[in-house]
């Protein structure tokens, strides 16, 4: 395992950064702060504490209980993958949040993540935590639903990390979360348009 991880991180840190697109917290915004030790992970996105969810804006970790083949033949989790290297990056890089915005309900965070490493191969570099994640293959650009992504530089980040078959891409029969959810709302979609009721006009009774 710490020979992947450092694959991942030689990784991160020989180009595929350069691709981050960092957020400079603006005045109005809250202090950046680091990802609590007592966070919950949920998933290779998101975390919670103290009953609030965090989760990395513009990101979509791969879907729990979706799974791909290793190259061992052996099939794995897809989902439990993706959040497995959300720890290990957060634990290594120890990034600082902030907030970018809220769910309409207000039950969910969105953040950004940047990591400022002040020693070892990414000294003096500001790293993206959701580019790290998207760059090693863990992750994908989170994408809206008309298929649009949610930003920008993280699509060309999955399309690196794609063409390179980085992490996850690695693997024939990776189950894409976008095509998944996308799928999903196109038969939601369908399945109401279907359930709808009829309106038949009504006349007014024969004199």
């Amino acid at each position: 395992m710490r020979a992947k991880m450092q694959t991942f991180r030689q990784t991160l840190f020989a180009g595929s950064l350069l691709l981050a697109s960092p957020v400079a917290p603006q005045p109005a915004a809250p202090a950046w702060a680091p990802v609590p030790v007592s966070a919950v992970y949920q998933t290779g996105d998101s975390w919670t504490d103290h009953s609030v969810t965090y989760r990395l804006y513009g990101v979509q970790s791969c879907l729990r209980g979706t799974a791909f083949t290793n190259t061992h033949g052996q099939r794995r989790d897809c989902g439990e993958a993706s959040l497995a290297m959300l720890v290990a990056l957060v634990r290594d890089l120890r990034p600082l949040c902030a907030v970018a915005g809220q769910s309409p309900a207000a039950s969910t965070l969105f953040v950004f993540c940047i990591a400022q490493p002040t020693a070892g191969a990414g000294a003096g570099s500001r790293i993206d935590l959701g580019t790290a994640l998207i760059a090693t293959g863990f992750a994908f650009a989170a994408q809206t639903p008309d298929g649009q992504p949610v930003h920008a530089p993280y699509a060309v980040a999955e399309q690196v990390a794609q063409k390179s078959r980085a992490g996850l891409w690695a693997f024939a029969d990776l189950p894409d979360p976008n095509a998944i959810i996308l799928r999903r709302l196109g038969e939601r979609k369908a399945s109401a348009a279907t359930a709808a009721p009829t309106l038949i006009p009504s006349f007014p009774a024969s004199p």
